[in-house]
């Protein structure tokens, strides 16, 4: 095949709903020069023809981060200014595509959008990622390297220090989206974390009011807060933590009463089920269709690594909710799952299906 037949099978691979205009205009040919390509490529056996095509299971969409975890284990307490003993491991993580993890290990159909590098840390979340979750519509990027996240954690199991090398997801742009705009109809749920860039946030939140989907937006870190849309409308979940609140809400939040007061005025903003996670102190939720409450985090006798717990959490809450679950055993559902991770030495728990969470659910 030449470089057109070849970008013409890679779009239909991507994307089979994609008009022979649209094609045209991505390979920069007249319609009948791609009308002339596609016949061709139909008498090579590679296009099998137009044909009826049956509706699937749709796919949740995950939007976002996926990177390589570098994880040093300080063999004891952390001392500035001199050389610390450490074990590492490397695994493979972005909130993103550990939430499209923990969802497709509990049996939905996902798909991931990311943009990485064309290099060995793509090949390696590739390998990790695949059987989980559909890549086919990642971009990637040969002047740009994958996505990765370096953490210091100490003896107990907490983060000490963590960096960030996340620049390729500034072409995580709506340009890069609006090539796949047909795959978002009748999607079940979309999750957005805030590597995305700001206008990509209103973006995909515009699409899911448009097209009525539930839209759950998971912040990364508290500087990221500045992505966040200031109209919430259309926000299904929004699940952060409370340094974040704190950020966005510009407020501190300390006593039982400020935490009411935030998610009340989150819910001001147009949000839909407001999770304020506390740590130690459990979370605080909120919804336009029940009185706000307060649930316990669940103990756990020994952490091995905090890295992806939080991400856990939102992947079996938003699962238990798209089963049926109340918001109030969705979020149970989410701290169980949580406190499963903390004492799991991976990233996302390979343990974990749907079987399994509800067996634990039961003895819970």
């Amino acid at each position: 095949m030449n470089e057109k037949e070849k970008a013409i099978i890679e779009m239909i691979s991507q994307n089979p709903f994609l008009t022979q205009k649209e094609m045209a205009e991505a390979i920069n040919v007249s319609r009948p020069a791609l009308a002339n390509l596609i016949s061709g490529l139909v008498k090579q056996g590679k296009i099998a023809g137009r044909a009826y095509i049956l509706q699937q299971e749709k796919e949740i969409h995950c939007i976002g981060g996926a990177n390589v975890d570098n994880k040093y284990h300080l063999q004891q307490n952390v001392q500035l200014g001199s050389s610390n003993p450490a074990n590492v491991t490397k695994s493979v993580g972005g909130v993103a595509r550990n939430i499209a993890e923990n969802l497709g290990r509990l049996g939905h159909k996902v798909r991931l959008f990311t943009t990485a590098g064309n290099d060995a840390d793509w090949q390696t979340i590739e390998a990790s990622s695949q059987s989980f979750m559909n890549l086919q519509s990642i971009k990637q990027l040969s002047n740009h390297t994958t996505g990765s996240y370096s953490a210091v954690i100490d003896p107990t199991g907490e983060l000490v220090l963590a960096i960030a090398n996340m620049d390729v997801y500034e072409e995580l742009t709506p340009t890069y989206l609006q090539r796949f705009d047909t795959l978002f109809n009748g999607c079940p749920l979309v999750v957005v974390d805030l590597n995305c860039p700001k206008e990509t946030i209103q973006y995909i939140k515009e699409i899911a009011r448009e097209k009525e989907i539930p839209l759950a937006i998971v912040p990364v870190s508290s500087p990221k807060m500045n992505r966040m849309p200031d109209d919430l409308y259309g926000v299904t979940w929004l699940i952060c933590n409370l340094d974040e609140a704190d950020i966005y809400l510009e407020m501190k939040i300390q006593t039982v009463e400020d935490f009411h007061q935030a998610i009340k005025r989150f819910l001001e903003k147009g949000v839909i089920n407001v999770v304020i996670t506390a740590g130690s102190k459990g979370v605080f939720v909120g919804s336009k269709e029940q009185q706000i409450f307060h649930l316990a985090a669940r103990k756990t006798s020994s952490i091995e690594d905090v890295t992806g717990a939080g991400d856990s959490f939102v992947g079996a809450t938003l699962h238990a909710w798209l089963d049926g679950m109340t918001i109030h055993q969705s979020i149970k559902t989410g701290l169980l799952n949580a406190s499963k991770t903390l004492a799991s030495p991976y990233t996302v728990r390979t343990d974990l299906s749907a079987a399994r969470l509800t067996k634990e659910m039961e003895e819970y």
